[in-house]
C-alpha cells in the first residue's frame, strides 16, 4: 500500500516528491480489447499515469437503468497492470467533445439551466448516481493497493458558473462516499474561472495550450502554495463536420511540453490518445467567439485529436518528440514502444444487398407515436442519439405560404404529401417553396449531438419553437422517436427486408454481408452516401457524412472476425449509386 498526498511544493508518494507524466485516454473511446495496447504507448512515451473522465450518460441511459458501470473498474485495473497511476474525473459534467457533455437527456430535459448547479433536484440526481459510480474508484485508490492517485471535483467549472455551494457540495459528498486521495480542480488560467471553478482546501490546477509561465502566473495569483500542474494540455484539437481538419505542429507542441517541464510542474496532455466517439456519442459546439451561443458545429465521430498516439493506437511525429522531451523528466530508462494491432491484411468491398425503408424502420424501431398540440422535443420523447419524425397536416384550402420550424435543432428532411421538398436546418429554417393546404408534411429531425459545453449545455432537441405556416402556428403534431441504441441484431434481423436497388436513393437501412481473411484493424470508406451510421456486427461505428473532413470510419481489430461479417448502413438522407461501401 502506498500515500499520495499534495505537499506544499510537489506531489509526493510515501513522502517522496514525484512528477505527473500523465496522459488522456478516455476508455470508452477505445475498444476494451485495445486499452492494453494503448496504455503500453501511454507508458512507452514516458507518461506515468493516465487520466479519464467518466460519462455519466453512457452508464445510465435511462433512469435507474445502469449498463456496465463495472467497466470503469476494469479500465483502472488495466493501469494498474500496466504500470501506471490515474487520474480520475468522474463529473458529472466532463465536457469532452462527448454528447451533452456525459449529462444524461432525462436530466437536462426538465432541468435545463439548473444544471450543474446546487439546485436540489440536480444534486439528488448526482448523489444516486455517485453512489453506483464511486465504489468502483475507491476501492481502487492507492492507499488500497489500486493505481487511482486524484480525483476531480466537476469538471472546468469556472468556464461555466460561480455557485461553489455546488462545488463544495460535490467535494464533501466524494469524502463522504469513500475518497481518501486528493481532490483537485482544473480551470482555464483566467481570474474568474479561477475565482469560479476552484474551492478553497482544495488544490487547483490549470488547462492550457501554450505560454505555460503566463498560466502558472495566474494561478499562483490564485494560490501561492501547492504543486503546479497543467490538468490539460492541450497538443491537438477536435474537428467540426463541414469544417477544416484541425492539426498543430508537432514541433510546436513539443516546445510548448518542454515549457511545463521547465517550469517545475506536472502535466496532463489532453489527448495522449484521443479514440473514437463510437455509438452516435459525439457532442457538439456552438460558435459565437466567447458566448458560445451561435451555430451549432456538430463533432466528427473521429476523436483522433492529432493526438501523439492516433486513431489506430500508432506513434506519430508529435510522439517521438514528446518521448523525447518527457524522457528528460522520467524515472529510469524508457519501455520500447510496442507492436501495433494488426491491420486488415487485404482490402474488402461489402455489397449491400438488402433494406428496408426508413419509414418501415421507424415503425418497427421506434417508439410509439404521440400527438401534441405543438412539436414536442427529443427529450420529452426520450431519445437521446437518433431521429423524430414529426408529421402535421397543414388545414385547407388556403393559398401557398412559407412553412418555418421555428426554433429548429438540429437538421430536417422536409416531405410534402410524399414527395421530398428540402433540408431545413438552424440557419435556414424556412422551405424553399411555399405550401398550399391541405398537405400533409413530414420532418424527419436528426440530432447532429448535443452541446457539450458552454451556456446552451443541455438545450432541447428537435423543434423547440413551432411549425409556423405564414404566421399561423400549425397544431395537431404526431411524433415518433428512434433511439440509435434500438438497432440490436436481433431487432434488425426481424426487420422486412426487400432488395437493396442501385441508384434508387432511397433513405433506410441497408444491410450485408462481407468475408475477411486476415482481421484487423481497418478504415471503412463510404463513398457517395450522404450522411448516417454504420454497425459492423452490431458494433454502431458512429456517424458518417459526406460534409467531411472526415471520409473514412475507424473499425477497431477486435469487431471483425474471420470469415463472415455483418455491415449495417443506416443512410438519413440519400443513398449513393453504388450498393457498396469498402474496408481497407
Amino acid at each position: 500500500m502506498a500515500e499520495f498526498r499534495v505537499g506544499e511544493d510537489d506531489f509526493e508518494v510515501d513522502g517522496r516528491p514525484v512528477r505527473l507524466l500523465s496522459g488522456a485516454l478516455h476508455y470508452f473511446r477505445v475498444h476494451e480489447e485495445q486499452w492494453a495496447h494503448r496504455l503500453r504507448m501511454l507508458k512507452a512515451m514516458g507518461l506515468n499515469c493516465v487520466e479519464t473522465y467518466v460519462p455519466w450518460n453512457l452508464h445510465e441511459p435511462r433512469p435507474g437503468e445502469v449498463d456496465d458501470v463495472a467497466a470503469v473498474g476494469r479500465f483502472l485495473d488495466a493501469a494498474r497492470e500496466a504500470g501506471l497511476w490515474v487520474i480520475a474525473r468522474p463529473g458529472p459534467y466532463i465536457c469532452a467533445e462527448w454528447e451533452n457533455g456525459g449529462l444524461p437527456h432525462w436530466l437536462t430535459g426538465p432541468l435545463g439551466s439548473r444544471v450543474r448547479s446546487r439546485d436540489a433536484e440536480f444534486m439528488a440526481c448526482v448523489e444516486r448516481w455517485f453512489r453506483v459510480l464511486l465504489p468502483q474508484i475507491v476501492e481502487r485508490q492507492i492507499d488500497r493497493g489500486g493505481s487511482v492517485i486524484m480525483v476531480q471535483v466537476e469538471n472546468e467549472y469556472g468556464s461555466f458558473g460561480s455557485d461553489r455551494l455546488y462545488l463544495r457540495a460535490l467535494a464533501d459528498l466524494l469524502l463522504e462516499l469513500g475518497v481518501k486521495v486528493p481532490l483537485f480542480t482544473s480551470d482555464g488560467p483566467e481570474d474568474h474561472m479561477l475565482s469560479g471553478g476552484s474551492v478553497p482546501g482544495i488544490l487547483a490546477t490549470v488547462n492550457f495550450g501554450s505560454r505555460a509561465r503566463e498560466g502558472f502566473a495566474t494561478l499562483r495569483g490564485h494560490r501561492a502554495k501547492g504543486p503546479l500542474m497543467c490538468a490539460e494540455f492541450w497538443c491537438g484539437w477536435f474537428d467540426h463536420w463541414g469544417a477544416e481538419h484541425t492539426v498543430r505542429d508537432a514541433r510546436d507542441a513539443a516546445r510548448a511540453l518542454e515549457e511545463i517541464l521547465e517550469c517545475g510542474a506536472s502535466v496532463n496532455l489532453y489527448m495522449a490518445h484521443g479514440g473514437t466517439s463510437f455509438g452516435g456519442w459525439a457532442g457538439a459546439n456552438r460558435g459565437g467567439g466567447a458566448l458560445h451561443d451561435g451555430v451549432l458545429q456538430p463533432d466528427v465521430t473521429s476523436y483522433d485529436y492529432d493526438a501523439p498516439i492516433d486513431e489506430f493506437g500508432r506513434p506519430t511525429e508529435k510522439f517521438w518528440l514528446f518521448r523525447e522531451v518527457l524522457g528528460r523528466y522520467a524515472e529510469g530508462p524508457l519501455p520500447e514502444v510496442p507492436e501495433q494491432p494488426a491491420a486488415l491484411a487485404a482490402p474488402v468491398s461489402a455489397q449491400l444487398t438488402s433494406f428496408t425503408p426508413l419509414e418501415g424502420v421507424l415503425e418497427a424501431l421506434g417508439g410509439p407515436e404521440s400527438e401534441h398540440a405543438l412539436p414536442p422535443s427529443f427529450e420529452e420523447l426520450d431519445v437521446d442519439r437518433g431521429l423524430v419524425r414529426y408529421a402535421v397536416t397543414v388545414p385547407g384550402p388556403r393559398r401557398a405560404y412559407e412553412l418555418r420550424a421555428r426554433g429548429l435543432r438540429d437538421l430536417a428532411v422536409v416531405y410534402v404529401d410524399g414527395e421530398r421538398a428540402g433540408v431545413l436546418t438552424e440557419e435556414e429554417p424556412v422551405l424553399g417553396e411555399p405550401v398550399a393546404g391541405h398537405a400533409r408534411v413530414e420532418l424527419w429531425v436528426e440530432s447532429l449531438g448535443r452541446v457539450n459545453y458552454g451556456p446552451c449545455l443541455g438545450e432541447p432537441k428537435g423543434i423547440v419553437g413551432g411549425l409556423l405556416h405564414e404566421r399561423q402556428f400549425v397544431h395537431g403534431v404526431r411524433a415518433r422517436g428512434l433511439r440509435l441504441d434500438a438497432f440490436t441484431s436481433g431487432a434488425v434481423a426481424e426487420l422486412p427486408v426487400a432488395p437493396a436497388v442501385p441508384g434508387a436513393g432511397r433513405r433506410g437501412l441497408y444491410r450485408g454481408v462481407f468475408e475477411v481473411s486476415g482481421a484487423g484493424d481497418a478504415a471503412l470508406e463510404l463513398p457517395g452516401w450522404a450522411r448516417g451510421f454504420v454497425w459492423v456486427n452490431g458494433f454502431c461505428l458512429g456517424r458518417y457524412w459526406s460534409a467531411g473532413p472526415q471520409d473514412s470510419l475507424y473499425v477497431p481489430g477486435p469487431v471483425l472476425r474471420e470469415g463472415a461479417n455483418e455491415v449495417w448502413v443506416l443512410e438519413l438522407d440519400r443513398a449513393a449509386d453504388e450498393m457498396r461501401v469498402h474496408l481497407s
